[in-house]
């Protein structure tokens, strides 16, 4: 995992509640975005890892529902959040 203690704690203060908020769709989908990231590198250098690109597709699945969930509650808010972690270009 690339995500270390102090970066989580920065996203669910930036994004949720308090330092412990780790629920909020928003820090869910940051943490998401990150992973995904991660795993795009490692693909990029290990062709053949079929069961990490598996991970990383199901991982992009769960991101995309999430995003869904908050654009039906607060459009505005599924706006800020994909500009902050520059999901869509």
């Amino acid at each position: 995992m690339i995500l270390t203690i102090e970066q989580k704690k920065e996203y669910f203060k930036s994004l949720g509640k308090n330092e412990t908020d780790s629920g909020t769709s928003d820090v869910q989908v940051a943490i998401f975005t990150q992973r995904i990231k991660h795993l795009t590198e490692h693909l990029k250098r290990n062709k053949k890892d079929f069961a990490t690109e598996r991970a990383l597709v199901n991982m992009v699945g769960r991101r995309k529902k999430l995003l869904s969930y908050i654009k039906h509650k607060d459009i505005e808010r599924y706006r800020e959040l994909i500009k902050k972690l520059e999901i869509r270009k």
